[in-house]
């Protein structure tokens, strides 16, 4: 009989080993299962297998280690069982009703057959909820650390309360009680000689990324991809210029595309390409696009970091950083802590000479100013009463539906509502026109997103204009920074033609209560975006 033995599996525990090494020395006859019943299975045990799952995960806080070191840690662990021990990756499905089946097959096609596991060969030791997925196969389950029955107890810590509580402790493993008391000597091993505790320690401590290592949960990828490849050459030669050949770095990397263009420049061949992306289904895009030869250098790597909470390069290593729709990110989800540590730590990067080109959307400089707003009230549905949906795309089809005006409404009452930011304004009415009267950064912060009704929810998390140009220069220079007169910002002409001409229009009144639009003198466009050229 072969015992399955499916899970994450960053942190073994010296329960575990006792449990496996009770059944190698005792058999599974008379084991009992998670109903309290005992086994009646027959036969020595022919080996444990690990099935690692979400295999492909790791640098977050559900999936800290990569595969090859839960591997190690599990043949250092095994090595004294007394029978085989066998390590199979098993890749992340998401939630699927169908995912013991998936395990099952996946064992079988990674070892060429020679694992064929079935109720008849295989009992499954598990304590999860994960368990009732083998028993609708046929399975009997070993319940480990649960005690039998229905009642859900367990009879001593599970793995996954260990590490959350090492991470939470500000102690020293060997002053803390459950490292010390449950962690098996293997894990203990691993994780003191690769600065496990100190990673697991950074990824808990982070309030940017979540627990699957994405800065959002509500962001549609398949929309976000598309618009980065549409735009990736746009952005790429408004930087192309700047960039300095040696280590080139692009954090934010999304899927690789802007390195992808920088490998076909003929001066850049010598050069070596670092692409940072914390978001895991990008990441998993970027390696594959690398599989596929997508890249003209074959010194390409990519890494799953965190850019936020520390180096990602070596300091004093890099001749060029790439930041793109990046820094605006780091204010938004984490706080301007760290989106000055994010700064700093871009400084400490660079090699003497080396450039940071960070192109973003950017703030007006006199944010405060009032202004009046006209917005179409004609190009759709002027029913300006906010609405509450059951899905996501019945959310975008009525924004989509709605006029521009009608759109601010759902704006002004969502726009960082869990940050209880607060959108004042007015409506005032001029010769049969309605105008809405505000501060100038709020204008921008609502022209900036009120066409990406595809990923409206977390839009609305987003603050585009909480700097202008002239602070991020500040900022910049207070870090060490030299700005190059290439650095600007500006209106991109792109989205005052298709996405402000006809929908807005933005006014200035040198009175208080002006009497009609004669009193009104229209604005410039406000500026969009900035590229910042800054050196070390």
């Amino acid at each position: 009989m072969y015992l399955l033995f499916p899970g994450r599996h960053h942190l073994l525990t010296r329960f575990q080993h006792e449990y496996l090494s009770m059944l190698g020395k005792e058999g599974l006859w008379g084991a009992i299962d998670v109903a309290g019943k005992s086994l009646e299975k027959a036969g020595r045990i022919k080996g444990v297998i690990f099935a690692v799952t979400s295999a492909n995960h790791n640098s977050t806080r559900r999936n800290p280690l990569p595969l090859y070191q839960r591997a190690m840690m599990i043949q250092d662990f095994s090595s004294d069982l007394g029978y085989p021990s066998y390590v199979v990756p098993i890749d992340d499905i998401g939630l699927s009703d169908h995912f013991a089946e998936y395990t099952i097959k996946k064992i079988e096609a990674e070892t060429d057959g020679k694992l064929q596991l079935t109720p008849n060969n295989a009992v499954v030791l598990c304590s999860t909820p994960v368990m009732h997925l083998y028993q609708n196969l046929g399975y009997s389950i070993l319940p480990v650390e649960r005690i039998p029955g229905t009642k859900e107890s367990f009879v001593t810590k599970q793995p996954w309360q260990i590490l959350e509580s090492i991470a939470v402790d500000k102690r020293l493993p060997k002053d803390q009680e459950d490292y010390v008391r449950y962690v098996h000597p293997a894990s203990k091993r691993l994780w003191e000689e690769y600065g496990i505790v100190e990673k697991v320690k950074v990824l808990f401590a982070d309030s940017v990324v979540g627990d699957d290592g994405d800065l959002t949960e509500s962001r549609d990828y398949n929309t976000y991809v598309r618009e980065m490849d549409e735009i990736a050459e746009l952005k790429f030669n408004e930087t192309k210029d700047y960039i300095r050949p040696g280590r080139i770095g692009d954090i934010g990397c999304a899927v690789g595309s802007w390195i992808k263009l920088a490998t076909e420049q003929p001066n850049l061949i010598e050069s070596d390409f670092y692409g940072v992306e914390i978001a895991r289904k990008l990441y998993d895009i970027c390696h594959q696009r690398k599989e596929n030869g997508d890249f003209s250098n074959t010194n390409v790597f990519f890494l799953r970091k965190n850019a936020v909470t520390g180096l990602v390069f070596p300091k004093g290593s890099m001749k060029t950083i790439h930041t793109s729709s990046l820094t605006h990110e780091i204010e938004s989800y984490g706080d301007r802590e760290k989106l000055l540590s994010f700064i700093s730590n871009r400084y400490e990067e660079l090699a003497h000479g080396g450039v940071w080109i960070n192109r973003d959307v950017v703030g007006p400089e006199d944010k405060d100013k009032i202004v009046y707003l006209w917005l179409n009230e004609e190009d759709g549905n002027n029913d300006t009463s906010v609405k509450t949906f059951s899905s996501k795309q019945e959310k975008k089809n009525h924004l989509d539906s709605i006029s521009t005006y009608a759109r601010f409404f759902y704006f002004q009452k969502e726009f960082r509502k869990e940050q209880n930011y607060r959108l004042d304004y007015e409506i005032r009415s001029l010769e049969g026109k309605n105008f809405l009267v505000m501060s100038l950064q709020n204008v921008c912060e609502f022209l900036s997103k009120k066409d990406y009704t595809d990923n409206w929810d977390s839009e609305m998390h987003e603050s585009f204009c909480f700097w202008s140009f002239e602070d991020w220069k500040t900022e910049m220079k207070r870090s060490g920074f030299t700005l190059s007169s290439s650095s600007r910002a500006y209106s991109n002409p792109w989205i005052v033609e298709n996405r402000f001409l006809g929908k807005a229009a933005l006014y200035e009144t040198s009175s208080s209560f002006p009497k009609g639009i004669s009193d009104l003198q229209l604005l410039s466009w406000p500026v969009t975006h900035m590229l910042l050229v800054a050196a070390k």
